[in-house]
């Protein structure tokens, strides 16, 4: 990947690393394990962001 990056796909990549985190336990505790998982969860080699 360039070094150098236009500022709106670092953006978009920042925001995708915000996204790109686990469901909280107390999200869990709260929900009574109805939620446990985040859908928006991406793995760096199986799924690529869109360029």
């Amino acid at each position: 990947m360039a070094r150098v990056k236009p500022l709106g796909k670092k953006l978009r990549m920042a925001k995708a690393i915000k996204q790109n985190r686990r469901v909280p336990p107390w999200v869990v505790a709260k929900t009574g394990g109805r939620v446990i998982d985040n859908p928006k969860r991406r793995h760096w080699r199986r799924s690529k962001l869109k360029p």
